[in-house]
């Protein structure tokens, strides 16, 4: 039975599998203890929860469970991980270096960090969103402290060549930041094998809660420090004060399990199903994918549809299917997106594109209804 409005904006968010809130129930009841009062079992079986879900998103990317710091989510830990390093490294430089297809929580603390003086250098992507190494070497310079570039694009899906970049970074003595929201638990990711330095991620990009992520730190070759940005009882090795969310991270370290047994097996369905969908969208005419084929996230393509007029077709579709125009961060900005602006797409072309997110509950049948239903809204607006 196919139940409406279709969801197919997971790279907004995902919905809560039901084994993570399974785990993360008994947090929110009976074992309601703070995982700092280390004198009563009720502080001890929450802290033993965070160990173990600190072991478990290490094992997710590569880490080391030391080096995990539990955050409210990508937004704090990219702002940990930039304001940190560029606070606590001021005396050796005021350079970062990053890419105009950046998610807004790294543009934007980019942006704010002009207003002391860091200078900025954004890098351009060519047309299939991939930035030119070329132009990477060049921005280089002797006070750049940091280099931040996303792994997987949010709107297009399409992957950077993040093990390069390290590469790179590391033969300048320079920090790598990436912000793997989008790719951990989608794609392997292994922090140490791609030459990360600092790494961030969220929980409701991966079947668990809103409100709940971590920033992975490195803890040698180099070991990384940072500022902290929130003071008040020295909590995550005092890089993160604040009583921890036990519940948001025991659900985030089930989360990450759950990603990592069934990532290989999950991302060939959907990926199968995302091609179907893309295929069939195509062969329609005048349908056109943004960004890297070859090169990109299993879930998700991001379409352009020429001769229509507006957000016609966006508005028609999400009557019956759940899909979005770009990031949910910024849905409510009628300017055309950013990312597509950058790889030179029209502004017309790019305020007509649509981005659809399978997942890891989304079944073939609604993949049928989604193409019926677009093909038929397309040749309607189109008056085929």
């Amino acid at each position: 039975m196919l139940n409406l409005p279709i969801y197919l904006d997971n790279n907004a968010t995902t919905p809560i599998d039901p084994a993570v809130l399974n785990a993360m129930m008994p947090y929110l009841t009976n074992q309601f203890g703070n995982a700092a009062s280390r004198s009563h079992s009720f502080g001890w079986v929450a802290e033993e929860a965070v160990k173990l879900a600190r072991e478990q998103v290490a094992a997710l990317t590569g880490a080391h469970s030391s080096e995990i710091i539990f955050t409210s989510g990508a937004t704090e830990a990219i702002n940990l991980a930039i304001k940190g390093v560029i606070e606590i490294y001021a005396d050796s430089g005021k350079h970062i270096i990053t890419c105009a297809t950046e998610h807004k929580a790294v543009l934007d603390t980019c942006k704010h960090l002009e207003k002391s003086g860091v200078e900025i250098t954004l890098l351009p992507v060519q047309h299939n969103g991939i930035i030119n190494i070329t132009d990477l070497k060049k921005a280089i310079r002797k006070d750049t402290l940091l280099i931040t570039v996303m792994y997987a694009n949010n709107e297009t899906g399409v992957l950077q060549p993040i093990r390069e970049i390290g590469a790179i970074a590391r033969e300048h003595n320079i920090l790598f930041f990436t912000d793997a929201t989008q790719a951990v638990g989608k794609i392997p990711v292994h922090v140490i094998e791609d030459n990360i330095d600092l790494l961030c991620l969220s929980a409701h990009k991966i079947y668990g809660p809103k409100g709940i992520g971590a920033l992975y730190v490195r803890r040698k070759n180099p070991r990384v420090r940072l500022s902290p940005q929130i003071d008040g009882g020295g909590h995550e090795k005092g890089l993160r004060s604040g009583t921890l969310n036990v519940p948001g991270i025991a659900a985030l370290g089930k989360a990450a399990e759950l990603c990592r047994s069934q990532m290989q097996e999950e991302a060939l369905r959907i990926k199968k199903l995302r091609d179907k969908l893309e295929y069939a969208l195509v062969s329609i005419g005048g349908v056109t994918v943004n960004g890297d084929t070859a090169h990109r996230l299993p879930n998700v393509t991001n379409l352009s549809f020429s001769n229509i007029k507006g957000n016609q077709l966006l508005t028609a579709i999400t009557k019956t299917i759940a899909v979005s125009s770009g990031s949910a961060c910024t849905s409510a900005n009628p300017e055309p997106s950013h990312v597509l602006k950058a790889m030179g797409i029209a502004d017309e072309l790019a305020k007509n594109s649509i981005r659809f997110g399978l997942g890891r509950f989304t079944t073939g049948e609604e993949i049928e209804y989604c193409i019926e239903e677009v093909t038929r809204i397309l040749k309607k607006l189109r008056n085929v």
